[in-house]
């Protein structure tokens, strides 16, 4: 397999950056993830940072050179994040346990694999167009509908039911493989990038521009519209080139 890409991370104006991004690779599966520490809990850079650690570990181990399961391995790392979490807050005496999001894509025999938590967010753009995108586990994304047809004013879109390292059991969304085509572009992000812009605008740099300038348009664009407060910004973009070899049976 054959693939393009481009990772970076934005401070904005915020005091730490507490989103955290990364890839690795063997010669037949990829993985791209990106965290975002939740804002008002402790150590949100650590619990970024613990996730990212703990998949892309299990990812080394199992990947050799592809995982056997990716579904499986999706869920497994998932949760094993997740239980980190909870053994850093015990092991540091806590009273509040560290929490990410979690977005992760993994590509493999010419498909690609999703598994999420929280609000970061997976797009596949093919044609000039979103073919999928990750739904948020958040309370707007669920509530807004009922809200506005009472006429009451919405939810904040950033206010989320699920992530990892939360008191209950997160929801951990595994999405249906999907095809891969040539020319295809994956953008992972954390809600600093898409909170600040559109979803067509999005499409129409991932469509019109390689994958590096693409990203660092979408970069400037949200660090621009963020303002002095704006929020970290974290993306990797990822573009398609080359199909692997036909899988025999």
């Amino acid at each position: 397999m054959m693939f393009s890409v481009f990772q970076a991370s934005r401070m904005g104006g915020r005091k730490r950056n507490e989103d955290r991004m990364g890839y690795t690779y063997t010669q037949t599966s990829a993985i791209f993830l990106v965290a975002d520490g939740l804002g008002g809990h402790p150590q949100g850079d650590v619990a970024a940072q613990v996730c990212l650690q703990v998949a892309t570990a299990m990812f080394h181990k199992q990947a050799n050179p592809r995982l056997a399961n990716v579904t499986q391995f999706l869920q497994t790392a998932m949760r094993a994040a997740h239980e980190q979490l909870l053994a850093y807050a015990a092991m540091h005496g806590l009273d509040q346990t560290p929490s990410s999001t979690l977005v992760l894509a993994v590509l493999q025999d010419n498909q690609c694999y999703t598994a999420h938590c929280g609000d970061s967010r997976r797009y596949l753009v093919r044609g000039g167009a979103v073919l999928s995108r990750t739904v948020d586990h958040s309370v707007a994304e669920w509530k807004d509908s009922i809200l506005r047809a009472k006429g009451e004013a919405p939810v904040s879109k950033h206010m989320l039911y699920s992530c990892l390292g939360a008191p209950r059991q997160p929801v951990i969304e595994i999405g249906i493989p999907i095809a891969l085509e040539v020319g295809d572009r994956l953008l992972l992000c954390s809600d600093g990038l898409w909170g600040n812009v559109q979803e067509g605008e999005v499409v129409d740099r991932l469509t019109a521009y390689p994958v590096t300038e693409a990203a660092n348009q979408l970069l400037d664009l949200a660090l621009q519209r963020g303002g002095a407060y704006c929020d970290n910004v974290t993306l990797i973009a990822v573009g398609w080139e080359k199909a692997d070899n036909p899988v025999l049976a």
